[in-house]
């Protein structure tokens, strides 16, 4: 038996990453691995992120709270998606960019599915706060709606698209797909490469619901808007 077993750190480290290994005996066989160089690059781009877009949207919840003026039902909708991006880089991009300096997913299975479930999660109410917007954008151009939404509407518009989120993103933790290992094995998502019934029929329900039709409702929404504007007032 290896004598680094015993060794301080040495020791932590074999330990760290026997656990790891047992946890993860399920993951995908084909992962492909970066190397040592591309790991390096793959670090520094996760944490340029992760600073980056923890610290600016940290700076956007500071001057929504210090200036009252800001607090405008429009704006609590840019809050949302701004508490989300930095979630993902508070809650997951950390994980990522820890486990690419070493090279490998440190956090095993269970780790894993928070991984693959807040990013999801946090991706989704992000999409579906813009899809939000690009709808207010329309609709406060249109005779019904001249005055905007209240702060009401703005609430649970907020509620609706964490519900929404939640909706399609707690499946896999419960038996319909699953969150597993992607990509150079340092992040996960749902199981893309699962060859089954019930994983197939997830992901054409998660494309269709919580990217095609939120796509489409955003392009519809946008060119209506541009339309009105092309044709001035009296379209208005």
């Amino acid at each position: 038996m290896d004598s680094r077993m015993f060794s301080g750190q040495g020791g932590l480290n074999y330990s760290f990453n026997m656990s790891d290994d047992r946890e993860l005996v399920d993951a995908p066989a084909g992962t492909e691995r970066l190397s040592p160089t591309g790991f390096v690059v793959l670090s520094v781009v996760l944490g340029f992120i992760m600073i980056f877009g923890f610290l600016n949207n940290f700076i956007v919840l500071l001057l929504f709270c210090k200036f009252k003026k800001l607090r405008t039902p429009v704006n609590m909708l840019l809050l949302n998606i701004s508490v989300s991006d930095m979630l993902v880089c508070l809650f997951g991009t950390t994980l990522s960019f820890a486990s690419s300096i070493r090279g490998k997913w440190l956090l095993g299975r269970s780790g894993c599915c928070w991984y693959g479930f807040i990013n999801s999660c946090f991706g989704i109410v992000s999409l579906i706060s813009l899809v939000i917007l690009s709808y207010d954008r329309y609709s406060t151009l249109t005779e019904y709606n001249k005055r905007g939404p209240g702060y009401h509407k703005s609430l649970l518009a907020i509620g609706g698209s964490w519900l929404y989120s939640f909706f399609w993103t707690v499946p896999p933790l419960l038996g319909w797909s699953s969150y597993d290992i992607e990509g150079a094995g340092t992040s996960c998502s749902v199981s893309w490469k699962v060859h089954t019934a019930q994983s197939h029929a997830y992901i054409i329900c998660l494309f269709i619901f919580c990217m095609g039709l939120p796509i489409l409702v955003m392009i519809y929404c946008y060119s209506r808007l541009l339309w009105a504007v092309k044709q001035g007032p009296r379209s208005i």
